[in-house]
């Protein structure tokens, strides 16, 4: 389902957008006319003074710069679209306008601009159907969370629950075709959707996990359990209205595989602390007892657990707050909120995606999220020296991004 839009870019040219771009992603609220002329030197991979170079036009043969010229219409055209307008008592400078500034822009079908690049990453302003059909490199690991299934949808839009299923198939496809052998696909999905005007819990899940499985010839390697201590109340209807189902503290991260005896996973790249009890029955010689439990099911013999090893094998139920602690995800929020821009209402939390990461994949592997959002699944792929790629439609989201690996960036700097 598409955004409605005011603000739609779909009759902009590319380089109408990459205007856009240089206003977007102002690090103050306007441009200056010739800080824009450089930028656009630098998109077109001129010099400077090249762009300005003067040429003879019309009757009058009066000279002309055709480049700057021809700048300063695409200007002019989305000053009367409403993008853009004049700063009042400040000569030569522009801004986005106060309605282009709240609205979220999504890229035209069928075209791709980059937003970034980092050493190891890239983000497009683009849907994914527009770009994983070219990628010409293996990918170890897609992490992503699409937007959900929701009976209202957020500000970036979602897919009607009907049509939900057909939709992340067809989007995932080209993506699973680029999956290495033993490469993984983990896929955060809601588990709030509920059939039309009714408290039972709709079967959108398990009909996925059979599609992705019998369409693109995955196998389901795990149902992760994402509890979430900070989930708000819900649902409000079922819950607290009609009093009928309890609360929802968690989401599922369905894990597939194409090829299970290849899998990449490893729990030894995820393994956690030794809790102060176990490692005190290591320091002890292990365990003393010779005991049976659950009819056979399990025994300890005297001597179990002596050895000590680097930690505990994770569970695949893990407790991880959605406000954790994200120093460079505030510092991004609060600097779009500075530039006037809308930022993302749902990110996934950097921890969830921080473990994804390290479990599913191995320093220098390309992991991709076709959802980028603001930037989750990037900004931990480059912490943990994997690339990446990411494509995202709204502009906004990518221009966050950016500002969230930059504010990294800098932290890490001051750290050091």
């Amino acid at each position: 389902m598409r955004q409605q839009n005011l603000f739609d870019p779909s009759d902009l040219s590319p380089s109408h957008q990459a205007i856009l771009l240089h206003y977007a992603g102002a690090k103050s609220l306007s441009v200056a006319q010739e800080d824009l002329y450089a930028a656009e030197a630098r998109r077109q991979g001129v010099a400077e003074d090249d762009l300005k170079t003067r040429a003879p036009v019309g009757k009058s043969r009066t000279a002309h710069s055709l480049r700057t010229r021809q700048i300063r219409w695409w200007q002019q055209d989305l000053k009367a679209r409403g993008w853009l307008e004049r700063v009042p008592h400040s000569r030569g400078r522009w801004r986005l306008t106060e309605p282009a500034r709240k609205a979220l822009t999504p890229q035209e079908p069928g075209r791709v601009m980059l937003g970034f690049s980092t050493e190891l990453g890239v983000a497009l302003w683009a849907s994914a159907e527009d770009v994983f059909d070219r990628l010409d490199q293996p990918i170890t690991l897609i992490l992503t969370s699409p937007p959900y299934a929701l009976a209202r949808p957020r500000a970036y839009g979602n897919v009607r629950q009907e049509d939900y299923v057909e939709w992340l198939v067809d989007t995932l496809t080209p993506l699973v075709r680029q999956l290495r052998p033993g490469g993984t696909l983990a896929l955060n999905v809601s588990n709030d959707i509920f059939e039309p005007g009714s408290p039972a819990r709709s079967l959108y899940r398990e009909r996925l996990v059979i599609a992705l499985c019998d369409t693109l010839g995955l196998h389901k390697w795990d149902e992760f359990i994402w509890h979430n201590p900070c989930k708000a109340p819900g649902p409000l209807q079922w819950a607290s209205r009609t009093q009928q189902q309890l609360n929802v503290a968690w989401e599922p991260v369905y894990i597939f595989t194409n090829d299970p005896r290849r899998c990449v996973a490893s729990n030894r790249r995820v393994l956690q602390q030794h809790t102060e009890q176990h490692l005190q029955l290591m320091s002890r010689g292990g365990e003393a007892r010779d005991s049976v439990f659950s009819d056979g099911a399990y025994r300890v013999r005297p001597g179990s657990y002596v050895k000590a090893t680097p930690g505990r094998i994770a569970r695949n139920l893990q407790s991880i707050p959605h406000r954790g602690n994200d120093p460079a995800l505030l510092d991004a929020r609060r600097r779009a909120a500075e530039m006037g821009l809308p930022t993302h209402g749902a990110p996934m939390p950097l921890a969830l995606a921080d473990f994804m990461v390290r479990y599913l994949s191995e320093p220098g592997d390309l992991v991709a999220d076709p959802f980028g959002g603001y930037g989750t699944t990037g900004v931990a792929a480059e912490t943990h020296g994997r690339r990446w790629i990411s494509t995202e439609k709204h502009l906004e989201y990518v221009l966050g991004t950016s500002l969230r690996l930059e504010a990294m960036a800098q932290r890490a700097s001051v750290a050091s």
